[in-house]
């Protein structure tokens, strides 16, 4: 009874990655509805622009319309629940599908610092955590496409491709900021699509078997 107990808990947490990214969507649903307003294409705009505000307005202590943002703190709850549900799902990931030594180290340890950084990015060097957390974060990804196109998760390969294509997009319009009119919705659009790649590779993993 002791052993089915421990295999159940067991097994309710292989699934908290799945959990923490819909509460994560959950609670930027929820913060966006307390934004007071402000955007990249009209600070004198009221509440969140879906089409103009980016994700990090929402943890800044001043809305873009130098309102306070009582968003903020439900955000960077937000913000910490993802990146500690990503982080559980890379260990996870690394030791279920990953093979070989050096991805396997790579993904975990890379997308444990890659979360590290990401969990900062409201503060005062958001900057400098974005691009931290992107270095780590496309070594994570490159990894994580390597071992599935080595594994038996064919269903995955392509929509890794697409994840990539949109994160490569992404990462060059915020430095180059070419096109950076589209970037907050561009910047959703990521979210949705890689996120919900995460939800299925989640639950696809665990039915793997896992790695000695």
């Amino acid at each position: 009874m002791v052993y089915l107990s421990v295999k159940k808990i067991s097994g309710y947490i292989s699934y908290f990655p799945t959990m923490g990214i819909l509460l994560f969507f959950a609670l930027f649903a929820y913060s966006s509805t307390l934004y007071p307003g402000g955007s990249q294409a009209d600070v004198n705009s009221v509440g969140y622009d879906w089409m103009n505000n980016y994700w990090c307005n929402l943890m800044n202590e001043y809305a873009m319309n130098e309102e306070l943002n009582p968003a903020r703190s439900f955000a960077i709850t937000a913000m910490i629940l993802l990146c500690s549900s990503l982080m559980l799902f890379f260990i996870q990931f690394s030791i279920k599908i990953a093979r070989n030594t050096f991805w396997r180290n790579a993904i975990k340890w890379g997308g444990m610092l890659s979360m590290i950084f990401a969990a900062f990015m409201f503060s005062e060097f958001h900057d400098l955590m974005t691009t931290l957390s992107s270095i780590f974060g496309v070594l994570v990804v490159i990894g994580i496409i390597w071992e599935i196109y080595k594994s038996r998760l064919t269903g995955f390969k392509i929509t890794g491709v697409a994840c990539i294509l949109l994160l490569g997009i992404n990462n060059y319009i915020y430095y180059s900021e070419v096109y950076i009119e589209y970037l907050p919705i561009i910047q959703k659009v990521m979210f949705i699509v890689v996120l919900f790649w995460i939800v299925g590779l989640n639950f696809a993993m665990n039915m793997q078997k896992t790695n000695t």
